[in-house]
C-alpha cells in the first residue's frame, strides 16, 4: 500500500493514509514537514490565488505560494476572495440513466394494517411544546426497562415507550415558517410506521396548540392516538398518571405483531455524516453510496440532507436530477441557503468545524465533496423541504441544516425508518424510532471507539477492500438492523435526546 492517495491523475493534492514525515518521497515530490493521517499534500508547486483540485473538483484557493510536498491546509488554503462563487455546470438532468434491473431482496419487517413496513415496534410520547417535557419524560420513565424492568415484561414484541421532547412549541410566531415545520415534524412522528401508539401532551396555552396542529396535519384521535393537556388533567402529578394509564391501554395492541418477511422496497435510510474527516470522501461515505445504489435497484429509498455540506457540490446532483424542477428546486434551496446564513451574520463557509479541520478538511467545498458521495450514483428522483413527507421512491434529497440531530429528525419525520452515518472523528449518535448504524471513515478510530461504530470502513484504507465490497457489506447489515439485529447506539439506549426540530424564526 502506498502512503498516499491519489484520488483523481488531474488532482492538486495527495491524501497522507498515514502520518508522513520530512524527507519521504512520494511521487517524486520530496514532503515537507509532519503531514497528519487524512491530510493533504501539494503533488505540484502552486502559486497564490490558484484553484485546488481534489476529486478533480475545485476545493478553494491557495492563499499563498505553496512548494510541491508541503501541508495544504487552511494555513495556506480557503475560499478564494469570492467565497467560492465560481461557476459550476449544473448541466440539469446530463448524468440521468436508465433505471437499474430490478433485484430482490427481504428483511424481517412489521407490515402495519394501512400496508406501510416498520424498522421497530415503539410507542412514542411526543410533547407540543417545552413546557410539557418534563411530564413527558415522567411518562416514558415508567415504562423504561432500567427503570422498571416489570413494566414491559408482558409485551416483548413492544421495543420500548420512548418520549421525544423539544424546546420549542411557544414563543413564535403561530402562522410563520418555524410554526409549519414544527407541525410537519411532529406530524411526521405521530405516523411514522415505527410508531404503534402516539400519545401527545401539551400544556394548553401554548401557541402550538394540539387541537389546531390535528386540524392542520389531518390528524384525528384513536386508540393508537391520544392527546391531551396538562391545564386540562390537574397538574403534573394527575398528568402524568393519565399517561401511564393510556400507554397501558396501548401495550397490548402494539405487542401484537410479528416480523415477516417483507421487501427491501419498504427500507427508507437517511443518510448522515458527522464528525467528518479527509478520509470520509474516500473510504465510508462513497461505501454508504454504493450500498444505496444497492437499495435502490432493489426498490428501496435514501434521503440525502445536510444543504450546507452539499455547498459547492450541488452541481453534482443537479446532473443526474430527473426533471428539470427537480435540479431547480435544489438549486432554489441553496440560494435559500446563502441569504438565511447572510441576515444572521454568518456565511456557508462557516462549516467545517473545527473537529472536521482537525481530520484533514479545510472548506466547505471538500466537504461537500466528500459528503455527497453518500448518495452513490443513482438518479435524483425529487426533492423535499425538511420534514415533508417522502411519497417517491429511489434516490431523494431533503433539504436540511448540517447539525446532524435536526437534519436526521426531518429524515425521520420524512419516513425514514433507518439511520446510516458516517464519521472519521467518533461520533456518538442514535435516533429513536429508527435504528441507526453508525460507520467508521478509519481504523484507528474503529479501535479506539468500536463500542459506538458498527462497520469498519476503514479497510478501504488499510486493506485494499473495493468501495463495492464494503457497500455490500453495508446493505447486509442494512437489512439485519431493519429485521431487528440492534445497532450499537440502541444498546447504549441512545434515541430520546437526539430529536431536534429545525428552529427557524426568531423566539419571541
Amino acid at each position: 500500500m502506498t502512503p498516499f492517495i491519489r484520488l483523481h491523475p488531474a488532482d492538486d493534492v495527495l491524501i497522507a493514509r498515514a502520518q508522513l514525515v520530512g524527507g519521504a518521497s512520494i511521487e517524486n515530490v520530496t514532503v515537507r514537514g509532519l503531514i497528519p493521517p487524512g491530510h493533504k499534500v501539494a503533488a505540484r508547486a502552486l502559486s497564490a490565488g490558484e484553484p485546488v483540485r481534489r476529486y478533480n473538483q475545485i476545493i478553494g484557493f491557495t492563499s499563498q505560494a505553496i512548494a510541491a510536498g508541503e501541508h495544504v491546509h487552511t494555513h495556506n488554503l480557503n475560499m478564494g476572495p469570492d467565497k467560492g462563487d465560481f461557476a459550476r455546470d449544473y448541466a440539469l438532468g446530463a448524468d440521468v440513466k436508465a433505471p437499474p434491473e430490478r433485484r430482490e431482496a427481504s428483511f424481517m419487517g412489521i407490515r402495519r394494517a394501512d400496508g406501510r413496513v416498520a424498522t421497530r415496534n415503539y410507542i412514542g410520547i411526543l410533547s407540543s411544546v417545552n413546557c410539557s417535557a418534563t411530564a413527558a419524560r415522567a411518562i416514558a420513565d415508567h415504562f423504561s426497562r432500567q427503570n422498571n424492568p416489570a413494566a414491559l415484561r408482558d409485551f416483548p414484541n413492544v421495543d420500548g415507550v420512548v418520549a421525544l421532547t423539544h424546546g420549542t412549541g411557544c414563543g413564535m410566531d403561530s402562522e410563520g415558517l418555524g410554526m409549519q415545520i414544527l407541525e410537519r415534524t411532529l406530524a411526521g412522528y405521530a405516523t411514522h410506521a415505527n410508531f404503534a401508539a402516539v400519545l401527545v401532551v401539551g400544556l394548553g396555552c401554548e401557541t402550538n396548540q394540539i387541537n389546531a396542529w390535528l386540524a392542520h396535519s389531518a390528524l384525528r384521535e384513536g386508540d393508537n392516538f391520544r392527546v391531551f393537556n396538562i391545564q386540562d388533567s390537574g397538574g403534573t402529578r394527575q398528568t402524568v398518571d393519565k399517561g401511564i394509564g393510556l400507554i397501558r391501554e396501548m401495550l397490548p395492541r402494539a405487542n401484537q405483531v410479528r416480523r415477516e418477511p417483507c421487501s427491501a422496497e419498504h427500507i427508507t435510510i437517511g443518510l448522515q455524516c458527522g464528525g467528518s474527516d479527509g478520509y470520509s470522501g474516500i473510504s465510508a461515505n462513497p461505501a454508504l453510496g454504493a450500498a444505496v445504489d444497492l437499495l435502490v435497484a432493489h426498490g428501496g429509498s435514501a434521503i440525502l440532507s445536510e444543504t450546507p455540506e452539499i455547498y459547492g457540490a450541488e452541481h453534482l446532483l443537479t446532473r443526474r436530477a430527473v426533471r428539470p424542477e427537480v435540479a431547480e428546486k435544489l438549486i432554489a434551496r441553496i440560494k435559500w441557503w446563502e441569504h438565511y446564513t447572510q441576515i444572521n451574520g454568518g456565511e456557508m463557509n462557516n462549516n467545517p468545524s473545527p473537529g472536521n479541520k482537525a481530520g484533514g478538511l479545510t472548506t466547505i467545498l471538500e466537504k461537500s465533496l466528500g459528503a455527497v458521495a453518500k448518495g452513490g450514483t443513482s438518479n435524483l428522483e425529487a426533492v423535499y423541504e425538511y420534514a415533508e413527507t417522502v411519497t417517491r421512491r429511489g434516490f431523494v434529497y431533503m433539504d436540511t441544516p448540517g447539525y446532524d440531530p435536526v437534519s436526521a429528525t426531518g429524515q425521520v419525520a420524512g419516513g425514514a425508518n433507518l439511520i446510516c452515518f458516517t464519521t472519521g472523528r467518533g461520533s456518538a449518535y442514535g435516533c429513536a424510532p429508527s435504528p441507526s448504524l453508525k460507520l467508521a471513515t478509519n481504523t484507528a478510530l474503529w479501535k479506539r471507539q468500536e463500542e459506538d461504530m458498527d462497520i469498519n470502513c476503514g479497510d478501504i484504507i488499510d486493506s485494499g477492500v473495493s468501495i463495492q465490497d464494503m457497500g455490500q457489506r453495508i446493505f447486509e447489515r442494512v437489512l439485519a438492523t431493519a429485521s431487528g439485529e440492534p445497532s450499537k447506539s440502541e444498546k447504549h439506549g441512545y434515541g430520546q435526546n437526539e430529536f431536534v426540530p429545525w428552529q427557524v424564526g426568531a423566539v419571541m
